[in-house]
Formats: structure tokens, sequence, C-alpha cells
């Protein structure tokens, strides 16, 4: 049996608590002050939320953190106590479901400190930060990634999952390298700004989401160890994350605020439905046990 951190689970336990107060209170909480527009240092004009906890962020960002909020209280936490329990139990495949989960909390919470308005919470979401952050990187150290490859049955979708992999990291790069290349090259800047300084989900789904994804593909079409790892993690994550990603959408787009896309929205609901079924077969295929090394 793999040694498992007391370290994880008290910082896990820590998340689930932090978490249920920052979330329920973004969702929950509201006042009786008014949305108010603000001018921005580059001279637009950006309608802000005015009440609750995001009231000092804009409307489009406010709409997207609550959504984000509700999809943690109701997926989230209860997914983060499931993987938990397997975790602790000894199981592989709770293992990676609460290493993936973990991801999900790291890069939220590294979303909503950088980017939201300050307000009251920010301590809770600096904490969360690295409280994700730290179980993360322990949890992973503590994988046997060397032996994941033989975990997995013959029937695992390798090469279905890689190419997965590759449409995810595809698709993030059109999409965002479309935002931002255009008006970069014509010295202007994408309007997607809005009363923020700079693109801050950009910088993580570029930096970390994309390579993420497109070396795990390629490792695992080499069934290399560290393409099994980041399958995992990436599906995992990325099923937690286009959830809340998808529900962002939908809930601008209901709000008939501007930045949203129809195509974007079906893209990400496309996306999180086949990495619902991915994530199935992934964790379907995983044994408890490795299978016999080949002589």
């Amino acid at each position: 049996m793999q040694h498992r951190p007391t370290i994880v689970t008290v910082f896990v336990l820590m998340i689930v608590i932090l978490a249920l107060i920052a979330a329920g209170f973004g969702v929950f909480y509201h006042n009786d002050t008014a949305p108010f527009d603000w001018q921005t240092p580059r001279g637009d004009t950006i309608a802000m939320q005015g009440e609750g906890l995001y009231r000092y962020d804009s409307v489009s960002g406010a709409t997207q953190m609550i959504s984000g909020d509700l999809v943690t209280l109701i997926i989230g936490v209860p997914l983060l106590l499931i993987s938990l329990i397997l975790y602790r139990r000894g199981s592989l495949r709770g293992h990676l479901l609460l290493t993936g989960t973990l991801g999900y909390f790291l890069y939220t919470y590294a979303s909503i400190a950088f980017l939201a308005a300050f307000n009251p919470f920010f301590l809770i979401y600096v904490a969360l930060f690295s409280t994700s952050l730290i179980s993360f990187i322990v949890i992973i150290a503590a994988l046997p990634i060397a032996e994941l490859p033989r975990h997995f049955s013959e029937t695992f979708p390798r090469r279905a999952l890689a190419i997965f992999l590759f449409g995810i990291g595809l698709f993030i790069g059109a999409m965002w390298l479309g935002m931002v290349v255009p008006p970069t090259l014509s010295g202007s800047y994408p309007a997607e700004l809005g009363s923020y300084t700079t693109l801050v989900i950009q910088v993580l789904d570029l930096g970390v989401i994309l390579p993420a994804a497109v070396l795990g593909g390629y490792y695992l079409l080499k069934r290399a160890p560290l393409g099994y790892l980041l399958a995992s993690v990436v599906c995992i994550k990325g099923l937690t994350l286009g959830t809340a990603v998808s529900v962002m959408g939908i809930a601008m787009l209901r709000a008939g605020i501007e930045e949203a896309s129809l195509g974007q929205v079906i893209g990400f609901v496309a996306i999180t439905l086949i990495g619902a079924g991915m994530t199935f077969l992934l964790l379907r295929s995983l044994s408890e046990t490795a299978a016999p090394a080949h002589a």
C-alpha cells in the first residue's frame, strides 16, 4: 500500500471548509447596493456588479465567479470528500481522482486570488490557493508514477484519449490565441479585458492546461508513465472545470453578456461531455493491482 501523507488529509479538510465559506458567500450573499458603471484606464465604460461579494467586479466577471462558486458547492466539494475517503482507503482510483480534483481547486482559486477585485475573502482565497497547491504537489509525489502503465488494462482507450487531449490543446489554443493575437498585432487590446488589467485565465490555460494536455497525449501514445499521469489529471480536472466553465457560459448567455460566445459555450459543453466519458473509461480501465512486469 502506498504511503498516504497526513498533511494531504488535513489540507483537504481545510479546503472543504474554506471553499464552503468562500463559495457559499459568493452565491448567497447579497446587499442593497446597485450596479454601477466604471470607466477603465483605457477609456471603456464597464458595467460593474455593484452588489454581493463580487461588487467591484464587472457584471461579466461576477457572473462567471458566482457560477463557478455554484459548481464548487454542488460538484467540487462533494467530489473532493469522496475522493479523499477513497484515497484514505488506499485506492489508486481515489488517489488519481483526488489529484485531479485538487487540480480543479488549485486552478479555481489561483484564478480568483489573482483575478477577483479585492474583497473581505482575499486571505481565504490565498489559503485555498496555498493548500491546494501544496496538497497537489504532495499527492503527486506519493503516486507510484513509474508503475502507472501496469495498472491500466489492455482495453484502455489510449489512442482515443490521446486524440482527445490533443483536441483540448487545439481548442484552447485556437480560442485564446484568436482572442489575443489580432489585437496585439494591431496595437490594440482584447475587448474581453473588461474592467481587468490582464488575462489571468488565458495565462493559466495557455501556460499550464494546453501544454499539460498536449504533453499528456504525446507521452500517452508512447506508453510513458508521465502520459498516464497527465492524462488522468487533465481528464478529471477537465471534467470538473469544464462543467464550471459551461455553467459560466450558459449563465452569461442568459444574462445577455456580450463577451459570451455561443460557439465557445458549445465547445466547452462538448468537451465536458466527451471528457466525462473519457474519465469513466479511464477509471474503469484502472486496476488497483499492477500487472506483472514483462521480462
